[in-house]
């Protein structure tokens, strides 16, 4: 068996740099990492350390100085754009930390949007299941300026898994909440991801956070460290 046959999504010597000279930042420097298919990975550091940037990079939302990202077995840092966004669309699901929901639009409409711009079927059962597990079924009519900050991060995370993606990457995802309702919300995203078979990567700077994953990866100064 191939040692590769379950690794979802790895990096081999990643690079970010910017600027030249006395200027060049390493804001990611040399990475090497292995996320397995199912896998709920935690990626620590302080601010500043460059793991959004590698998160972005892991997302396909930036393009490496030099190394390269391969997901599913595909080296996608040598894809075109085209084919970059299909792949965003299809293959991972992004939460942030300022929720990026669409205000004219209400819950439900936010959440089935990326199957519509993807020309993708509507599957309703799946997607009411994954409102009930979120806790979100009185609220689907809702526009997002009506709801609390837990539960508009509820919608971007049922936004997030409607389209199946294998990959959901979180940055911060609790940044904007307070201690119990970032709890729930990871207490959500953990077991959502897990009932549909994703992988979970979660930037964070909050220790019980990175507690409740598989295995946590430390950045610093753009390298893994521990």
């Amino acid at each position: 068996m191939n040692e590769h046959t379950n690794i979802i999504l790895r990096t081999d010597n990643l690079c970010k740099y910017y600027g030249t000279g006395d200027n060049l930042v390493k804001a990611v420097d040399c990475i090497d990492l292995a996320i397995k298919q199912g896998e709920f990975v935690s990626i620590v550091g302080k601010s500043g350390s460059g793991k959004s940037t590698l998160l972005h990079m892991l997302g396909a939302l930036d393009n490496p100085t030099s190394g390269s990202v391969w997901l599913d077995g595909e080296n996608i840092s040598s894809f075109k754009e085209n084919r970059l966004s299909q792949i965003r669309r299809r293959k991972i699901g992004f939460i942030f930390q300022s929720y990026n929901l669409i205000p004219s639009l209400n819950v439900w409409e936010n959440i089935v949007l990326p199957l519509g711009l993807d020309n993708k079927e509507l599957d309703e059962p799946f997607i009411r299941d994954i409102v009930k597990t979120l806790g979100l079924e009185n609220k689907v009519k809702n526009l997002p300026n009506t709801l609390s900050g837990g539960q508009q991060q509820r919608c971007a995370i049922a936004r997030a898994i409607a389209a199946k993606p294998s990959i959901i990457l979180a940055d911060e995802p609790t940044g904007n909440l307070d201690t119990k309702t970032g709890d729930e919300v990871m207490a959500l995203l953990k077991t959502s991801a897990k009932k549909y078979g994703q992988t979970l990567v979660v930037i964070t700077h909050n220790e019980e956070i990175a507690q409740m994953a598989d295995r946590t990866v430390m950045i610093a100064d753009g390298k893994v460290v521990g």
